[in-house]
């Protein structure tokens, strides 16, 4: 060997070894590998987290870094890992994001955490923890996310979390968590979202919490809560859950008990953190509310049954009159002029008002879904996964995992989120492919009770498939997040309800040509539902309206949740149905049969004509008359400043209003609506 070989191999050896004691001197490397023995103890997930590896380098499953080369995210949920939350977490000053729900983990949470004052996410829900909450979490200043749901955390919420600025969620639910909840949580000026359900809970919910700025979820349900139920509250409308807690009362709260004299007098309603001149609350009470006292003596335990039996025939008669008021609205709005049915929209009456929860519920078997216990890990629709839970008649390319929605959705993130309604929340996403997706998440006590007819109507959801309705790219249904999921194609124009009502110079104003197309697109996609193709059994939407409705880049109509019902429990239906009615695209002929038909899906697609060609959502009696007289100098959004075919609008007004016949028989078929646009677009 010559001199300059020996050299060169010395130099090698020389920068291997430099190379060697960078990395091994990297406190942030020490501190990965002392956690890699405390989450995963027998090696089996952690594996990649080697001593002579960079972790900053993208080997490290799970671990990713900063500009600087400093840890900022931790995330292995539902990675299967059986230790404890290492304290040496604390050694990572940069942690942005530290994601370990859906695992095994045990022992208690390490007060040490409250060390990362970077920290924005911290989850460690659905795990086996135990112990306090540690009262040091409260001095992370920049948390915005804490999850330690589904756990067995024990004790009471430590007042200092009330000093999270910051927070916007709060997820403590299903623990055995005891005492009362905090006053001090009313300080959280930013928290939108406090889950406490399923705990041991107990005491009034605070004043200062219910009148919190950015609430907009409070869920207590079944907790062992007492007292007056703060009216503020009310403008949650079915956000605010509290079933199962026998000693709450308050006024105008569907489900709960009317307040009594001995409730305002015997629970303590004070917020014992607010000056005396100010604890006192006018909105727990109405002005007209009469309180009467059920027994007149404060010892007496067992009063008489008779104002029970009172109350009781009070609701049902108040239900009964309710229910037939009701019918009677709907049938003097449906009545016409001339037999032709009148379309006035009742946009005065709130979505709220007619929300899910507000349903009955009707007497049905529990949900093998919702009854199904939090895992230790997620489910995806895979023989070996789902405990039964599938169908291998689906197609396995459908199949997405939790991780993979997860992923895509920034952990479900509040930046995420499209929207919410009583049903499910839709959350935007990007799959790993660089696809964007609308994934909407529906609770599985909102779907079938029946395993198999829930199966049978996502296997009817998979096969749909046409230009004007909204793809279904696949599909995830979690046992450990009581949830499944729907993924879509992102509609990037949203919905076709921002597009009325706009103001001249509005960006989302549409041009004539292009609403004339929309109502091309969206006759052939219910023509595609109602079997205008060979060997596809026809089907009913039931739930057609503009916000249904979705545009493209390129302004295509896409019809969504084409055959979304044939999931949901009836009562959710229901529920569903009743938006429908109030928002007027309800044909009359339901409100005495109770019966969908084609004829329905025709009905409610003239109410979006009409929409359409006025630029309004809200239909009042003049706008139907201006139509039925063709006064289109009147009708016509005017918009559109004259810009527009009188001999189009012509031949879609008489479609819009042979649509909305009374008579469903006198009704023309979409088949034959397609027609006539075909003949009047050659034309």
């Amino acid at each position: 060997m010559g001199n300059c070989d020996f050299l060169l191999i010395l130099f090698i050896l020389l920068g291997f070894s430099s190379y060697s004691r960078t990395v091994r001197g990297n406190a942030e490397l020490r501190a990965l590998m002392d956690i890699k023995y405390v989450l995963d103890p027998e090696n089996k997930v952690l594996s990649s987290w080697t001593n002579n590896v960079d972790p900053c380098e993208g080997s490290f499953m799970g671990v990713a870094c900063n500009e600087h080369r400093k840890v900022a995210n931790i995330s292995l949920q539902g990675k299967g890992l059986t230790g404890k939350v290492p304290p040496e977490l604390a050694e990572f000053k940069c942690l942005s994001g530290l994601y370990l729900h859906y695992n095994s983990l045990t022992g208690e949470i390490p007060k040490e955490i409250a060390n990362l004052s970077e920290l924005v996410d911290l989850y460690l829900d659905v795990n086996n923890l135990s112990g306090n909450i540690p009262p040091e979490l409260g001095s992370m200043a920049s948390l915005q996310v804490l999850q330690l749901s589904g756990n067995q955390l024990t004790g009471s919420i430590p007042t200092e979390l009330g000093s999270l600025k910051k927070l916007t969620v709060l997820g403590l639910e299903h623990n055995l968590l005891s005492g009362p909840i905090p006053a001090s949580l009313g300080n959280l000026g930013m928290l939108k979202m406090l889950h406490l359900g399923f705990n041991q809970l107990s005491g009034p919910i605070p004043i200062r919490l219910a009148k919190s700025p950015q609430l907009e979820v409070l869920e207590v349900q079944n907790n062992t809560l007492s007292g007056v139920v703060p009216n503020d509250l009310q403008r949650l409308n079915q956000s605010f859950r509290f079933d199962n807690n026998p000693g709450l009362c308050g006024f105008g709260f569907s489900s709960l008990r009317t307040c009594t004299a001995w409730d305002n007098g015997n629970i303590n309603q004070v917020d014992p953190l607010l000056p005396l001149a100010n604890n006192t609350d006018d909105s727990l009470l109405p002005k007209s509310a009469n309180v009467h006292v059920h027994c007149y003596h404060t010892h007496c335990s067992n009063p008489s049954k008779a104002p029970r039996v009172a109350r009781i025939a009070i609701v049902a008669a108040v239900t009964s009159v309710t229910m037939a008021l009701t019918i009677a609205v709907f049938v003097l709005i449906f009545r016409s002029r001339r037999g032709k049915q009148r379309i006035g929209i009742t946009s005065e009456v709130s979505d709220d008002r007619y929300s899910v929860e507000q349903a009955k519920e009707p007497n049905r078997s529990p949900s093998t879904l919702a009854s199904l216990e939090y895992s230790k890990g997620w489910d995806m629709m895979g023989e070996q996964s789902c405990h039964g839970f599938c169908s291998t008649d689906l197609l396995p390319g459908l199949k997405f995992n939790l991780e993979e929605i997860e992923s895509a959705t920034q952990h479900f993130s509040e930046m995420s989120l499209l929207g919410k309604s009583k049903v499910s929340s839709v959350y935007k996403g990007i799959l790993k492919d660089g696809s964007l997706v609308a994934v909407k998440s529906i609770n599985v006590t909102s779907c079938k009770s029946e395993e198999a007819e829930f199966m049978k109507g996502l296997d009817l959801l998979t096969s749909l498939k046409h230009h004007n309705l909204v793809r279904l790219k696949g599909f995830c249904c979690s046992k450990g997040r009581g949830e499944c999921f729907l993924i879509y194609d992102f509609a990037s124009k949203g919905d076709l309800s921002q597009y009325l009502d706009v103001q001249d110079g509005n960006p989302n104003f549409l041009n004539w040509p292009t609403r004339v197309s929309i109502i091309n697109g969206i006759a052939k996609g219910i023509g595609y539902l109602h079997g205008d193709e060979p060997n596809k059994p026809p089907m009913v939407h039931q739930n057609i309206s503009v916000e249904k409705v979705l545009v493209d880049d390129n302004f295509t109509p896409l019809i969504s949740d084409c055959g979304l019902l044939k999931l949901l429990a009836d009562d959710v239906v229901y529920s569903a149905l009743k938006v429908s009615a109030a928002l007027g695209y309800m044909a009359p002929e339901y409100i005495t049969t109770g019966r969908f038909t084609e004829k329905s899906d025709v009905y409610a697609f003239g109410v979006i004509i009409l929409q359409i060609l006025s630029g309004k959502r809200k239909l009042t009696n003049s706008i139907l008359l201006e139509a039925e007289s063709c006064r289109f100098e009147d009708f016509i959004d005017s918009n559109l400043q004259g810009n527009y075919s009188r001999t189009e609008a012509s031949i879609l007004t008489k479609i819009a209003l042979d649509c909305t016949h009374e008579l469903p028989d006198n009704r023309p078929t979409i088949a034959s609506v397609i027609n006539e646009l075909s003949r009047s677009n050659d034309g």
